[in-house]
Parts: C-alpha cells; sequence; structure tokens
C-alpha cells in the first residue's frame, strides 16, 4: 500500500540534479510493483537547465573558502521552488494532471559530502547535505515528495553513495552477460552486474570525477560562455598531455578500495584550477587542456575498471549514461583505453541517457513507500539493508 493507494500501478516523478550542476532533471515514470520485480515505463522526460548565474552559486556553496550559511538556508528553498517547477512541467508536457501523479522522489541537489568522518575533527562525522527542501516541494506540486534518501544509508554504517545500483539492478541485471553501468555526470560512477546478478553480488563505487572537471575547465578557458564541451568538439581538437594525466592519476583517491565516494568539495572548482595552471605551465594551448581533462576522466574510469572490477568478475558490456554519454570524443578514448569490453550506452539498451538517475530514484521513493529496503549494502558498504528516504506531505 502506498499511501493508501491500493494499487500496484502508480505515476510517479523522479527528480535528480546531479554534481555536475547543469540543472534538474524530472522523469514522469509509470511504476509497476515493487523491489526486484518492479516493471516500469518512461512517459517523458524534461530537464530545465541552471542558468550561469545560479551554477556559479551553487559552485560557491560547495566551497569552504567562499560558502556561507546564509546562502545555504536561502538556497534550500530556492531549490526546491524550482524542482517543483520542473516536475509541474514536466507533468503537462507529458499531457498529465497532478490529480494522476502519486508522489515525487527527489535526490535533492548536494552540496557536501562526508563519506567518513574526520579524525582530527570530531565534529566532521559522516555526512551528506542535499538541499531542496521536501515540504516546499510537496506544498508546491500537492503531492507527497519523498527525498534525502542519503543519511539513512550512512546511519547504518554505509557512505550513502552510491544509490544508482539499486535501480541499475532493476534496468539492467543479466542472465549470461556481465555488464558495467558507468555513469558519467559530475562524478563518474559504476555498477558492476555480474551474469545472474543477485542483490548481494553487485558492487558499486565513485570512479572520481566525470564531467565535473571537464565542465569547469571549459567554463574557465572560454571566459564563461561555454560549460560544458559540447559533444567533445574542443577536446577533440587537441592533443592530450600524458604525462599531466599520469600526474593527476596520483591523487590517493585513485588508490583508495570501494565502497567509495567523492565529490565537488575534493575534484570542484579549486581542483580544476590547479589544474589549468599546471597545464599552462607545461605550455598546453587550451584545447590540449580540455583534451587532457577528457583523457583524465577516460583514465580514472578504465584505471577503476582494471583495478577493482575485472579481477571480480567478467564485463562483456561497459554502458554509458548520464552527459557523459553525449561526449563522443570521451567515449572513443575510454573504448581504446578498454578494448577488450564492447563501450556502448544505456540509450542503446532503450534506457534514456540522460533520464536513467531521475528515473532510479523514482524507484527509490516507491519502494521507500512500500517499506521496501532499498539501498545495496555491497555498494555502499552499509552493515545492512534498510529503508532510505523521508517522506513529506502535501
Amino acid at each position: 500500500m502506498i499511501l493508501g493507494i491500493k494499487e500496484e500501478e502508480v505515476i510517479a516523478i523522479g527528480l535528480m540534479s546531479g554534481t555536475s550542476l547543469d540543472g534538474i532533471d524530472a522523469a514522469v515514470v509509470r511504476i509497476n510493483g515493487s523491489g526486484l520485480d518492479t516493471r516500469l515505463e518512461l512517459l517523458h522526460f524534461y530537464s530545465r537547465p541552471y542558468d550561469d548565474a545560479l551554477r556559479e552559486k551553487l559552485k560557491d556553496l560547495c566551497s569552504v573558502a567562499r560558502s556561507d550559511v546564509a546562502l545555504v538556508c536561502g538556497m534550500n528553498v530556492f531549490l526546491a521552488e524550482r524542482m517543483a517547477e520542473a516536475a509541474l512541467e514536466a507533468v503537462r508536457e507529458a499531457g498529465l494532471t497532478m490529480d494522476r501523479i502519486g508522489f515525487v522522489a527527489s535526490h535533492g541537489q548536494t552540496v557536501w559530502h562526508i563519506p567518513e568522518g574526520d579524525a582530527a575533527d570530531p565534529y566532521l562525522v559522516r555526512s551528506t547535505l542535499q538541499l531542496g527542501d521536501l515540504s516546499v516541494l510537496a506544498k508546491r506540486t500537492g503531492v507527497p515528495v519523498v527525498g534525502d534518501f542519503r543519511p539513512a544509508d550512512m546511519a547504518v554504517g554505509g557512505q550513502g553513495a552510491p544509490l544508482v545500483p539499486y535501480g541499475d539492478l532493476i534496468l539492467f541485471r543479466h542472465e549470461t552477460k556481465g555488464r558495467l553501468l558507468q555513469n558519467i555526470g559530475g562524478i563518474g560512477n559504476c555498477t558492476v552486474l555480474p551474469p545472474q546478478a543477485g542483490p548481494s553480488d553487485v558492487f558499486a563505487f565513485d570512479t572520481g570525477p566525470g564531467n565535473m572537471v571537464i565542465d569547469q575547465v571549459v567554463y574557465q578557458l572560454s571566459g564563461g560562455r561555454h560549460s560544458y564541451d559540447e559533444s567533445g568538439s574542443w577536446a577533440a581538437q587537441g592533443r592530450a598531455d600524458e604525462g599531466l594525466v599520469a600526474d593527476a592519476m596520483t591523487h590517493p583517491y585513485f588508490s583508495l578500495k570501494p565502497p567509495k565516494s567523492t565529490g565537488r568539495e575534493v575534484f570542484g572548482k579549486a581542483y580544476a584550477a590547479d589544474f589549468i595552471a599546471r597545464a599552462k605551465a607545461l605550455g598546453l594551448a587550451d584545447a590540449d587542456i580540455v583534451a587532457t581533462a577528457t583523457a583524465f576522466t577516460a583514465r580514472t574510469i578504465a584505471e577503476g575498471c582494471r583495478r577493482f572490477v575485472f579481477s571480480r568478475c567478467r564485463v562483456d558490456e561497459v554502458i554509458v549514461s548520464g552527459g557523459g554519454a553525449h561526449n563522443r570524443t570521451l567515449l572513443s578514448m575510454l573504448a581504446e583505453l578498454l578494448p577488450d569490453q564492447h563501450v556502448t550506452t544505456s540509450g542503446a539498451l532503450g534506457v534514456h541517457d540522460d533520464a536513467k538517475e531521475a528515473v532510479i530514484f523514482a524507484l527509490l521513493g516507491n519502494d521507500f513507500l512500500r517499506r521496501i529496503p532499498n539501498n545495496l549494502p555491497s555498494a555502499t558498504g552499509a552493515a545492512r539493508p534498510t529503508v532510505m528516504g523521508k517522506l513529506a506531505l502535501p
């Protein structure tokens, strides 16, 4: 039963706003059933981009040097208003009305993530912060809202990330093929599904920066005229500096063993500025710097696969989703680094490249409302399965 709704079928909205800070994605989905037997249909996908001013404000929030409590407080409600607008517009474009919607499930906008406590400061315990107030979102949309999923996993010993593997297991498990689902948003994260995978067989981790460094490099080098490298066209004009890529790969994050997660607090604006400074000291042209940042992301993914995946299970397909799925230069580099695997996209398998994460948060919300555990301890490091999420009523 979902809040008095006895039907197995429900129409829901999944909202996703990721670490790339590019905007709010809204997926209108028809969901049948629950748990690993869930079946779903994407009815409509809508994306509301952040404007440049908002994106820069969010980058400030993700910086210790530039954030402040007043901005955090105000942005929590401001973003909820924008998320509500995205949900309402998605429903309108789908040809539906809100009285047909059972619930909204929102990831929120991550501004800080502490996957492990800081031994030097007893107050910096394992924790995470996503903005986009659930009560405001519920009042504006007029339907129940589920959100703030990550803290429940952290409360039982997990890192609160990655959460998408639960949905990947539902959507992509295969009887005979080993599959690696590589999402390339702001941060790259992979889900590994051995053939005939069950919940305890899945493992996952953040591979490192996805589009985050590339996007910031493009933004700075273009003087703010571009926020990303469309189709990887700028990178395609340059040549990657393999020495700088190798140097970047010495960052301690890449040698950590899974489960592990990271975010903008590690690979954000300051990291990109230092990356550009090192590249310019080597005399690299702008196109070469973008190519090097792109090669760095490709290398983090490939090295993550080689270090932590291929020795544990067979992988037949690497399936890319997220904004990185549209970067042809990045995909080409990745395919070259992984010659023994078939590199494809989730869209090629019938799951919208950009909608996948929003769809999965609708799945997480559906199972929360049915009181079904919706984390994967094998992916997050949690001590046990648990029901993740909080509920706000309209």
